[in-house]
């Protein structure tokens, strides 16, 4: 195994470990943003299809709770990016100890970019 831990096939997750929520999340906020995919192409076909309806639905985007479920939709994506950047860096990189301090930096980073967003958006 090429720069990783050689037991890390064998180990299984320890539940409560912060790299075990680390893994949760990033599967939840996975299948999140996979279940927002079909909902967002059917309002990109609204511009191409129903300008009237688009308009509505924009309109819709206006209200406070839209803007709440936005932030949301953006910190799901800065956590799947994020804990995918760490993923791949456990797997590339050689193991070391402060992987914790990673999967919390995800999350860190993740809030602020959300953040930055919900703070224009508002």
């Amino acid at each position: 195994m090429r720069g990783g831990d050689p037991n890390a096939a064998t180990r299984r997750p320890v539940r409560g470990h912060a790299l075990w929520y680390a893994h949760i999340i990033h599967r939840v906020s996975g299948i999140a943003l996979a279940l927002f995919l079909p909902l967002h192409f059917w309002v990109l076909s609204l511009a191409l299809t129903d300008a009237a309806r688009l308009d509505n639905f924009l309109a819709f985007t206006e209200l406070p709770f839209v803007k709440v479920a936005e932030f949301g939709l953006v910190f799901l994506l800065a956590l799947h990016l994020f804990g995918g950047m760490r993923l791949m860096a456990l797997e590339w990189l050689p193991w070391r100890a402060p992987h914790k301090t990673l999967a919390a930096g995800t999350l860190a980073v993740s809030a602020f970019v959300s953040g930055v967003f919900f703070l224009q958006a508002i």
